[in-house]
């Protein structure tokens, strides 16, 4: 294990078990949830929503299965980049470091975008573009202070959005099968779920197209992979966090997927309108839309913050080990690496495109884009847990010396990365989400081009100075 607390250069252990497990939720539950259900209902119909993101949480639990066993045998900075730089190949993990910086940076600006829609509920006059500024500076001031506060905040940010969750499944519930009174309609039940069309009206195809957003939406569980370099005790706390957080989430999700389809009809869901702030609104409760609307606004910034954090973590990483500019290596006095944090708020900040152009469009691609670029990466922490194992078997290490290994092995590893690969095929076939394609493929080729390139140059620079030298020596 690394030990960082000592050195100026490092990043500091201070991170709790809880400070841990509340990351990981809070970067999950988010615009994933709370405003991107509303496209996958409207897209995949009620049983198709609920099967998407059945799917969509168990993938996500093969992947931290995998990520878990990487985590607690190697607790670094950048954890993803490290493991796919030394088991796949270090133009691999030059990529992936990019990737998923590019994903939070994505991330980030729809978050951005989120909050200043729901901001429109109070203040419908005020341009978009204000609000992404001024939570860009808010979300920029909790990270620079310290790991510590951050981290408090978060925890803070996570529990208010998981006891919504809680009492948005109790309220809803209750709504549904007549207890409370849901408008001036009689109780729903079921019968959502067999109208205009049945469970799956578009088909169940339709469920294999909306599966980038739904994987978009339990994107942020790895962050218990990048938080490692900051948590106190890797070893007890990374597989506490992996399975606490999986099934807590899976939980949230579809409990919450099933009382919404019933709630409404499948065609009222849409894009950026939240159905959980719709549901409220017919329920009737007083000033119960202008709360879930704040608790919103929380939630949607909780996730920014926890992408700010983790994108700039692995920006730190990369310039450590020499794979971006030693420019964004620098630390502040509390351990933040600032330049990682302004580069990331400055890209994050093109959401305010969003303020320009077709909102709803421009939305949908940075959604896509993020999405993609995620899902890349899950498929490279599944390959590089897969590579581990079986260097570490070969190297006459034995399973039981692992503190946390991934069960099934090779079926988990090899399950996720598969269904990833299905997942980014199916981006050719949905129009409107073909923009992570034109943009994915490019900037993940270039990553390529440009590290093969940079590393001839470097391995020309350093043989012309071993000659220099030889040169020098025989001079003389």
């Amino acid at each position: 294990m690394i030990k960082t607390d000592g050195n100026q250069n490092e990043l500091k252990r201070t991170m709790k078990s809880r400070h841990l497990f509340m990351i990981s939720i809070g970067g999950v539950i988010g615009t994933g949830l709370f405003l991107g259900s509303g496209y996958t209902i409207n897209q995949a119909g009620p049983g198709g929503a609920i099967l998407a993101y059945i799917l969509g949480g168990l993938l996500m639990y093969l992947v931290m299965l995998c990520l878990g066993e990487l985590s607690v045998a190697m607790p670094v900075a950048g954890s993803f980049q490290a493991y796919a730089s030394k088991y796949i190949g270090p133009a691999t993990g030059f990529t992936v470091g990019w990737l998923y910086w590019l994903n939070w940076a994505m991330t980030v600006g729809i978050e951005f975008t989120a909050a200043g829609s729901l901001m429109k509920r109070w203040f419908p006059e005020t341009p978009i573009w204000i609000w992404c500024v001024l939570f860009g500076l808010l979300l920029l001031l909790l990270n620079v202070i310290s790991v510590r506060f951050y981290a408090e905040a978060e925890f803070w940010f996570a529990s208010i959005k998981v006891v919504t969750i809680l009492l948005f499944i109790i309220i809803g519930g209750a709504s549904m099968f007549g207890l409370i009174h849901f408008g001036n309609e009689p109780a729903p039940m079921f019968s959502h779920f067999t109208d205009d069309g049945g469970l799956f009206p578009n088909g169940v195809t339709a469920v294999l197209l909306t599966m980038i957003a739904v994987n978009f939406a339990f994107q942020g569980t790895e962050l218990v992979g990048v938080t490692a370099g900051e948590s106190e005790n890797p070893e007890k706390d990374i597989p506490k966090a992996v399975n606490n957080t999986v099934w807590r989430i899976l939980f949230f999700y579809v409990i919450s997927m099933v009382i919404l389809v019933g709630l409404f009809p499948w065609r009222e869901a849409g894009l950026l309108e939240s159905p959980f702030v719709a549901v409220f609104e017919k329920i009737g409760i007083p000033y119960a839309t202008d709360i879930m609307n704040f608790v919103l606004l929380t939630s949607v910034l909780s996730v920014g913050n926890s992408g700010l954090y983790a994108a700039s973590r692995m920006l730190w990483g990369m310039s450590r080990n020499k794979l971006a500019s030693p420019f964004l290596g620098k630390l502040t006095k509390n351990g933040t690496p600032i330049n990682a944090l302004l580069i990331t708020l400055a890209v994050a900040w093109l959401s305010l495109l969003s303020s320009v152009f077709a909102e709803d469009t421009v939305y949908l691609w940075l959604l896509s884009v993020a999405g993609m670029a995620g899902v890349v990466v899950w498929m490279a922490i599944a390959a590089s847990q897969f590579m581990f194992r079986k260097r570490f078997l070969a190297d006459g290490g034995k399973l039981e010396e692992l503190k946390f290994h991934t069960p099934l092995y090779p079926f988990v590893p090899i399950a996720a990365f598969l269904i990833c690969a299905v997942i980014l095929i199916s981006l050719v076939f949905i129009p409107d989400q073909r923009m992570a394609i034109y943009c994915g493929v490019p900037f993940t080729v270039g990553c390529y081009v440009f590290y093969f390139v940079r590393q001839r140059k470097k391995t020309h620079v350093e043989k012309t100075e071993k000659v220099e030298l030889l040169q020098t020596k025989e001079a003389k």
